[in-house]
Formats: structure tokens, C-alpha cells, sequence
């Protein structure tokens, strides 16, 4: 991500990321009725994302594959963070917004 976004960029990512894997978790959740797969799942999607890597190299090359997520994850700036925090608020909500309606009846959660 470019370190130069204004606070209306980063708002409208931010409810970008919150909102996107709001709606995948749920749709996962609905299918699968598996109420925490999307927040479980998610810090895998994240690290795909940052990363410059293929993921088998993470099997076939473990320590220079590592070593690059690291340097990728230390060079995350704040912004960064914050986008991919909501991200995960998102996929946290989706289960915890699904615990919720099948508490209230809905059987198809």
C-alpha cells in the first residue's frame, strides 16, 4: 500500500476492508455454518497480501520465505495497519453478527 494516503483515503479503505470481509465472512458463515472460519482465515489473506511471495515457497524455501514476511511485515506502515485491522474487525463482526441471529431463531445462520 502507498504510505501517502490523505485521512479521506484512509477512511473509505478502511470501511472498504471492514465492509468486504464483513460480507465474505457472513457469506462463509451462511454456507458453511462456520461461525469464526472468516476471522481464522484472515490473517492468512492478510499475509498474501503483504507479502511479494507464492505460497508454496513458504514449503518448498521456508527460510528465505520467512525472512522476506518479516521484512514485509516490519515496513507495514501505519496506515497500513489500520486498514487491514478493520479488515479483521470486519471478519470478527461477521461471527459475532451471526452468533447473534442464531440466538434470535434464525435457523438459515
Amino acid at each position: 500500500m502507498d504510505s501517502s494516503l490523505t485521512i479521506v483515503q484512509l477512511i473509505i479503505s478502511m470501511l472498504l476492508f471492514f465492509v468486504m470481509f464483513f460480507g465474505i465472512g457472513f457469506l462463509l458463515n451462511m454456507l458453511l455454518r462456520m461461525t469464526w472460519l472468516m476471522a481464522i482465515v484472515y490473517p492468512i489473506v492478510v499475509l498474501l497480501i503483504i507479502d511479494d511471495i507464492g505460497f508454496f515457497d513458504y514449503f518448498t524455501d521456508p527460510g528465505n520465505s520467512f525472512s522476506l514476511l518479516w521484512d514485509s511485515l516490519q515496513s507495514l506502515t501505519g496506515s497500513d495497519i489500520a486498514v487491514l485491522a478493520a479488515g479483521m474487525a470486519g471478519a470478527i463482526t461477521s461471527g459475532i453478527v451471526m452468533k447473534i441471529l442464531r440466538k434470535m431463531g434464525y435457523r438459515m445462520f
